[in-house]
This record gives C-alpha cells, sequence and structure tokens, in this order.
C-alpha cells in the first residue's frame, strides 16, 4: 500500500511540473532592453564605469537621444560628470557639471543635434577623488566612411606587370 501511495504520489508531482512547464513554454520572453556598449577603464582613471548607448538613427538636423549610465562611484563625497560635443554635434539643454551620488547607479539621457553626415563625439568627463576619466561617445550620421579608398585602377609597371596602388599608413 506504501509502495502504491508513493507511486501515485511520483505521478501527481510529473503531472504538475508538466503542467507548469507547459504554461512556461506558452509565454513569450520580454523584450530586453537595448544594448549598453561599456566604455574601457583606464586603471588610473576616475574609477566611474561608463556605458552608452545611441537611441534611435541619428539624422543630420534632428536630435537623437544617447543614453549614458554610471556606476562605481565608491567616494562618499560622490563624483561627478561633465558633456561636450565636437565633430558637428550640438548638446541640447545639457551642460555644466552634474553630480554623481555615491554608492548608486545614475542614468542620465542627453538629447544630441548632429549638424551633417559623418561621425561627431559626445565627450563625457568623470571626476573622482581628484582623477578624471574621459570617454568619448561615437554619433554616426549616414554610413560610416571606408577605411580605405575604393580604388579599382590598375596601374600598369615598366615591366607590364599590372598592380594596385594602396595608401599605407
Amino acid at each position: 500500500m506504501r509502495a502504491y501511495r508513493s507511486l501515485a504520489a511520483i505521478v501527481v508531482a510529473s503531472l504538475a511540473m508538466g503542467v507548469s512547464l507547459q504554461a512556461c513554454a506558452d509565454s513569450k520572453p520580454e523584450r530586453s532592453a537595448p544594448k549598453m556598449t561599456a566604455a574601457p577603464a583606464k586603471s588610473n582613471g576616475s574609477g566611474v564605469s561608463v556605458q552608452y548607448r545611441v537611441d534611435g538613427t541619428p539624422q543630420a538636423g534632428s536630435a537623437v537621444s544617447v543614453v549614458l549610465s554610471f556606476d562605481g562611484i565608491t567616494d562618499p563625497a560622490g563624483a561627478s560628470v561633465r558633456l561636450t560635443a565636437e565633430g558637428g554635434l550640438s548638446l541640447v539643454g545639457a551642460g555644466g557639471t552634474q553630480a554623481l551620488p555615491a554608492g548608486q547607479a545614475t542614468t542620465l539621457t542627453v538629447q544630441v543635434v548632429p549638424g551633417a553626415e559623418g561621425v561627431g563625439y559626445l565627450h563625457v568627463f568623470t571626476t573622482q577623488r581628484g582623477a578624471t576619466s574621459a570617454t568619448s561617445v561615437p554619433v554616426q550620421v549616414g554610413k560610416a566612411a571606408s577605411a580605405m579608398p575604393a580604388s579599382d585602377t590598375l596601374k600598369q609597371t615598366p615591366d607590364g606587370d599590372k598592380i594596385r596602388s594602396m595608401p599605407v599608413k
């Protein structure tokens, strides 16, 4: 009789697990937030870890959001962040220095406006305990420039060999 009860308990537990697993299989996975890019950190820098992402597709003359995340603030006095832009990029309404509280992650969303096609940079300067680190966030408008210029022309040497000239860096 005990074996029968044990067997019945196992069957009931198996059915319950099967039903709960079936319910999980029907659920749709949640959409995760867009991936952030972690900025490289130097050992002698501020110690504030910076992550960023550009939301949307940047277009000349239109504002685009840049999301910045800061963590690793261990100084009880906190840290600070200062933003500047260059390369035809303009900051909208964000200026000066902002405080970053100690012991908690902080997320800022900044609006930038690219002036033309190409790449512009949002420079992020973090300071903690007197040390400053710089991170440059690229904002690309249009296609990225090719590392090598396209050259389909072949040149001929005096011996008749055909060669393709390539720049050396």
